[in-house]
């Protein structure tokens, strides 16, 4: 085709592990060449950030780029179809909208002043895969609509992270189909695509996850009925961006990714609020005190925990990630006030605030972060104002639940006789209630009914039950690098764990013995007896029965997540639930 000929197409040289990735699935060179066009790299408010190859914006966790999507019409008022081809990297054989690609990192291609660049990259990619002649197009027959924002994964490598630039045209054309982008083409009546819209078992192949949040959820008839009128376009045109979430349920033979991919595709997005929020300060110090974890690194589970379980329940939206990052903040500024309390001086492999810092500094950081959560949470996107009372109400809850798990945590450290009881009550509070408040809002935000949302709170109660039990279990089973804190740090400060409580409840004897030379004794325990008391720990089988405990919650929240209709989003939650336990075996 000639559109493959052109000379200035922008592009970046593949790798010779991409270029394996593309052999290993049969990419053909005209495919393998497509992949490495540079095309352009947005934020989430469409803001270019650079050029990016196209290879590295669809594979792994994927990053945002700009794109369009063409309606174009007949003058019978019919749309165009075309089903993509097989051999296509990314959802090969699927039905879409007439054409769908994206804008070249060029001048031309760039052009933002009256959607040109999207234009002149649409008459391109019109020309390469469906055979329409330049000649026949002028960039004023393309009129654009909206955009949206969306991601939709076809597997564990490939996903589509797009802000999509809608344009409808309205032109008698001439089609010759390029074989390696289109298999097949269809022109359809609006109550035609609606069938198939409806259609629940495709017989002729499914309808790509983009198209069909364009189709059901933002083009009207409306849109059919103006097709070939710039006045009547122009006026339900709009300048949003039309938030779509995770469409990844979508197509029936999407495979979902896993924990650790689930995670990347959004924790930079997450991680971009906190810190923008965290920023915020006008006072320098406390700004860098505040963000000094936040740098520090960190899983972020508890950050993308309302994304990832609201699009496991229902449809997710960018307002998850706000609140995502306020738990996240709320969580962190626990950790700065833990700390102080705990007389820690390391926390993820770096000083502790108060040790960085000064510990009048590190008081008022963590009492600025919870009132900076609280700001982002009630600016959370798609958010209904009757909903941010609720929504505030239960995260306050959140707060004062891990307050007092703490409170019990401190109190305990002076007592001998702490019960299992005590003990779940304490950690269901200082850890737990996170990762049930995360899930229950998410399934909230998502739309999910009751049934659901306490299915999802109730697996997020065992996940951090379990969660914190296996946190204490690494404490006496992990090395000090590992930990980036002393190994045994939890014996030396006395804390009141699940294996210290069995081990006390034990008959006298030399172990027990050994357990309360060390237990309790901060910095008179040497390495020496900590190492004892640990050893002490296991031979009691105290540790092995903390093991017991926390394989019981494991399976308690995989019980819940059976109860949930199996969709793609969930591998990524059975892998967070079996994340704490396969650090140990």
């Amino acid at each position: 085709m000639a559109g493959y000929e052109i000379t200035d197409v922008p592009s970046v040289e593949l790798s010779d592990s991409e270029q394996e990735l593309l052999d290993s699935i049969g990419a053909d060179s005209i495919q393998s060449e497509l992949m490495a066009e540079a095309i352009i790299s947005v934020d989430e408010r469409d803001e270019v950030l650079g050029p990016i190859s196209k290879i590295s914006a669809h594979r792994d966790a994927g990053s945002y780029h700009r794109a369009f999507s063409v309606l174009l019409f007949d003058s019978k008022n019919r749309l165009l179809l075309q089903r993509r081809a097989d051999d296509k990297v990314t959802f090969p054989g699927v039905w879409a909208n007439s054409c769908c690609s994206h804008p070249l990192h060029s001048e031309s291609e760039l052009i933002e002043e009256n959607a040109l660049g999207v234009k002149n990259a649409a008459i391109r990619k019109l020309e390469q895969e469906l055979g329409i002649s330049p000649t026949t197009l002028s960039t004023n027959d393309f009129h654009f609509m909206t955009k949206m924002r969306y991601s939709a994964r076809m597997n564990e490598t490939w996903i589509e992270r797009e802000l999509d630039h809608i344009l409808v045209a309205q032109i008698d054309v001439e089609l010759k189909p390029n074989s390696n982008e289109v298999s097949e083409v269809a022109w359809v009546s609006y109550e035609e695509l609606e069938e198939m819209l409806l259609e629940e078992e495709p017989s002729n192949g499914s309808i790509a996850p983009w198209f069909r949040c364009i189709a059901a959820r933002i083009m009207t008839e409306e849109w059919w009925n103006a097709a070939g009128d710039a006045a009547a376009l122009a006026e339900i045109a709009d300048e949003k961006i039309h938030d779509m979430g995770d469409a990844t349920h979508m197509p029936p033979e999407a495979i979902g990714a896993g924990l650790n991919i689930s995670v990347l595709e959004v924790k930079p997005l997450v991680e971009q609020r906190i810190m923008s929020s965290l920023m915020s300060s006008r006072h320098e110090r406390l700004a860098s005190a505040m963000t000094h974890l936040i740098h520090g690194g960190g899983k972020r589970l508890r950050a993308t925990l309302p994304w990832l379980v609201g699009k496991a329940v229902g449809d997710s939206h960018s307002g998850m990630l706000d609140v995502g990052a306020a738990i996240e903040t709320v969580h962190n500024f626990t950790l700065v006030h833990d700390d102080i309390m705990d007389d820690d001086d390391i926390r993820r492999g770096r000083n502790a605030v108060h040790i960085e810092f000064d510990l009048p500094t590190a008081i008022n950081a963590g009492d600025a972060m919870l009132a900076i959560a609280f700001e982002r949470l009630v600016q959370a996107e798609g958010l209904e104002a009757e909903d941010v009372a609720a929504l505030v109400n239960r995260i306050a809850w959140m707060v004062r639940r891990v307050s007092e798990g703490q409170q019990m945590d401190i109190e305990f450290e002076d007592e001998l006789a702490v019960s299992e009881e005590d003990y779940i009550e304490m950690i269901e509070g200082k850890t737990a209630v996170m990762f049930l408040t995360c899930a229950e809002i998410g399934a909230r935000m998502a739309g999910a009914d009751q049934d659901t949302i306490d299915c999802m709170a109730d697996w997020g109660l065992a996940v951090g039950l379990c969660f914190q039990l296996m946190d204490d279990l690494i404490d006496v089973l992990s090395d000090s690098n590992v930990l980036g804190k002393p190994a045994g740090s939890d014996v030396a400060q006395g804390k009141r764990t699940l294996m210290v409580i069995h081990a006390l409840a034990q008959p006298d004897s030399d172990d027990k013995t050994t357990l309360l030379a060390a237990l309790g004794k901060g910095e008179e325990a040497d390495a020496q007896s900590i190492e004892a008391a640990l050893q002490a720990l296991g031979n009691l089988g105290s540790i092995e029965y903390a093991k017991q405990r926390a394989v019981e919650y494991h399976a308690k929240a995989h019980a819940c997540l059976d109860r949930i209709p199996q969709g793609p989003a969930m591998r990524a939650l059975r892998e967070l639930t079996d994340f704490q336990l396969k650090r140990i075996n």
